[in-house]
């Protein structure tokens, strides 16, 4: 299935001012006082843009830092990284490959057993897709991200 995950001015009138200013102004918002850091539940996030999967909570870990962090992206083309000079720094910017929204910055301080990435996001970029609503919202094929699969034992 092919999806289209462009920015439109439509999807861009729906944005808070908050969710305008991360995602296409480079905005950062405050840590621990923001949606997502602190959500537990099974699912995926996707670009509050263009509705592009992301991330999955299953490579979702607590930073410490008081902003949602991942291991990894949902799939490999899903995030591109640049390079971001702003603020007198040099860090890696993470913006959604489909519509080009700022999501937030990759550091090298993540978890080496898991890659040692963490993909340190802005709650107002993503939106969450809970694991009962994936199919009802266009996300059923991630369903199996969150089954247990058993297929070797049913094989013998």
């Amino acid at each position: 299935m092919s999806h289209d995950y462009r920015k439109t001015s439509e999807a861009l009138s729906r944005l808070t001012d908050n969710q305008f200013h991360v995602t296409q102004e480079g905005g950062t918002e405050p840590a621990f006082r923001n949606e997502h850091w602190d959500n537990h539940e099974a699912g995926i996030y996707v670009d509050v843009v263009s509705g592009q999967p992301l991330f999955s909570s299953t490579d979702k870990y607590d930073s410490g830092t008081g902003w949602p962090s991942f291991t990894r992206p949902i799939a490999a083309d899903a995030v591109r990284t640049e390079s971001d000079r702003s603020y007198g720094m040099i860090r890696t910017e993470a913006l959604s490959t489909g519509a080009g929204s700022h999501l937030g910055h990759v550091f090298g301080d993540g978890p080496v057993d898991a890659g040692g990435q963490r993909y340190c996001m802005n709650s107002a970029a993503l939106r969450f897709v809970p694991v009962a609503e994936l199919e009802a919202q266009g996300y059923g094929e991630y369903r199996s991200l969150f089954e247990a699969t058993n297929t070797e034992e049913h094989a013998s």
